[in-house]
Order: C-alpha cells, then structure tokens, then sequence
C-alpha cells in the first residue's frame, strides 16, 4: 500500500512538471509585467506613441507588423528570432525576405533602452507595437500580457510558413499544428483586410498560367477582376513583377474590418489561400459567410486570435535573454 502510494505520488509529480514544460511560459506572462521596471516611464505609453507617429504617416505599417507577428510567432514561437540579423538567420528564409516593419521595432528598442536599459524584451515589443497598430486602423482594442524573453537562436533552416497557393485544408493543417481552430484560422487570414501583394505572386498560378496550362487563368477568380489584372496591373511581363495588389477594396485597406470576408463571397480574393477559403465543400466556407454577414462578431474575434498567436512557445523568467539590440544576440 505504501509502495503503490508512493508511485502515485511520483508519477503526480512528474505528471505536473510535464505541464510545466508545457504551460509554464505563458503562465508567467501577466498584464502590466512592465509596471515599475522603467522608473516613471510607462512602457506601453511609450510603444504606442511610437507606433501612432508611424502610423500617421505609413499606413503600410499595420499590414507590415501584423505580418511580422504571424512570420515571428509561427515559426518557434514569439521569440524575436526574426529579428536577428545573420548570413543564415530566420530573416534570410525565402517567406521572410518581404517582411517589413523592422525599423520600427529597432527604434522603439532604442527609446526604451536609453530610459530603461535590459528591461524591455525585443518579443514583448513586437506584440505591443502590432497591438496598437490594429487599434490604430479601426482594430478593437486589446490587452496583451507581457514578460517574454528573446531567444538565442534564428535559423533560416526552422522557417516553415504556409504558400500563397495553400488550399483551405493545407492552411488547416498548417494552423492546426498550431493549435489553432478551423474558425480562428480564417479570422487569423482576415489580416489580410489590410494587406497587399505583388504581380509575382499570382501571374503564373492565377492569371496565365493556372494549373501549369499555359494561357489557363484560374476560375476561381472573378473574370473582370483577372481581365483588370492582366489589362491594367499584371501584364504578362516580368516589370510588372513588383506592382501591388490589394488584398481588400482599396478604399477599406487601411482598416481592420470584414470586408475581406465579402470579397471572398464574390470571388475577388487575390491571394489562393484566401479564395480557397470559399471554395466549394471547403469547411472553412461556413465561417467566411458568417463573418461576412455580421453572424459573427470578426471585431471581437481577431483580438482574441492574435492574443492565442502572441502566446506560442513563449519563453519567460530566466529563459533566453533580454537582448539589447533586437538584431543580435546579447
């Protein structure tokens, strides 16, 4: 009988350490963390004031930062691996050679840093500044828990991101590796209501050459859409390769909103993985519609699906390193 009760005792014991590997680093994360760690200064003041300032001038912004944090947090988790610099560092993989927003980053490190130095984590300022991005574009407004650490490691090798070309079950697959719903996988792609892209990414798979059939042009998309792209936009020549597209009406792309969804409905979704989510006997359809058409709430939802996104794999307490400049490692 003691025997057995001692086994039982060791196995909780090891069963609640299990958990601990698992959950502890996000248990450590905690609203405010930063709170009188920065003498007077007020470090989420400080990030928005920074952010609003960029954001009154580059609206480009909000898409470049909501973009880093999906690049940042999908690939070992929100551990400012992105941000290193290096000859073979994770912002030299192929799907990260467009993202942008990195100046930003760097110059809110360096304000915190002259007030507070080797307080501010370079992961914990990029949850915040995309946090007040998404307010800033019309987003609601959220709190985010704070107190990560940044990882001493970036390796192109680890990068592992969904394509552009991904049907909704690869984009399923993918996300729900990440513990994501099929739900919050589509409100997660309805960041791109603010996005853009480029002639290079649809040219061969969508315009002209759909399927690998030369001169084919993907049904999916809407024909006077595709008779517009290759008319006025996407010549099939290689200097339109760089010119941009809009992922949403040009007049709402500079706003968190859900009319991404009602593009979908009418087959104007540029990218594939995002008409995809539509496509006929795609299960991830049911939740275009009801985002589209108000059934459910897309304004509440997207915080909710970026504060899961800001929690993956965290590293806190002694974990990593508070780096000093997010770009190298202490």
């Amino acid at each position: 009988m003691a025997l057995a009760a001692r086994t039982r005792a060791v196995l909780l014991v090891v069963a609640l350490a299990v958990l601990g590997l698992s959950t502890g680093g996000v248990a450590q994360l905690k609203n405010g963390f930063y709170t009188g760690k920065c003498g007077a200064n007020d470090v989420e003041t400080i990030v928005q004031g920074l952010v609003k300032a960029r954001v009154a001038r580059d609206a480009a912004i909000v898409a470049q930062l909501l973009r880093l944090q999906f690049h940042e947090c999908a690939v070992n988790g929100c551990d400012a691996g992105l941000l290193v610099d290096g000859p073979s560092s994770e912002k030299t993989a192929k799907p990260n050679l467009s993202v942008k927003g990195y100046d930003l980053i760097a110059a809110i490190k360096m304000e915190l840093e002259k007030r507070c130095p080797g307080v501010v984590s370079c992961s914990d300022i990029e949850i915040l500044a995309t946090r007040d991005a998404v307010a800033l574009a019309g987003g609601q407004r959220y709190a985010v828990r704070t107190g990560r650490r940044d990882r001493r490691r970036s390796s192109a090798t680890d990068v592992k991101l969904p394509g552009e070309e991904d049907t909704a079950a690869q984009a399923a697959s993918y996300f729900g590796s990440l513990g994501f719903t099929e739900l919050e996988i589509v409100v997660l792609l309805g960041a791109h209501t603010v996005g853009v892209t480029h002639c290079s990414k649809i040219k061969k798979t969508r315009l002209y050459s759909y399927g690998g059939k030369p001169n084919s042009t993907d049904p999916s998309l809407d024909p006077s859409d595709a008779a517009v792209y290759k008319k006025f936009v996407c010549p099939n020549m290689a200097s339109s390769d760089n010119n941009i597209l809009y992922l949403d009406t040009q007049s709402s792309v500079s706003r968190i909103d859900n009319s991404y969804y009602k593009r979908l409905q009418g087959r104007h979704g540029v990218l594939s993985i995002d008409q995809n989510l539509y496509a006929n006997g795609a299960s991830t359809k049911r939740h275009v519609d009801n985002l589209a058409n108000n059934i459910i709430d897309f304004s509440s939802l997207f915080p909710k699906a970026l504060i899961k996104l800001s929690e993956l794999k965290v590293l806190t307490g002694t974990q990593g390193e508070v780096r000093k400049v997010c770009s190298r490692f202490n």
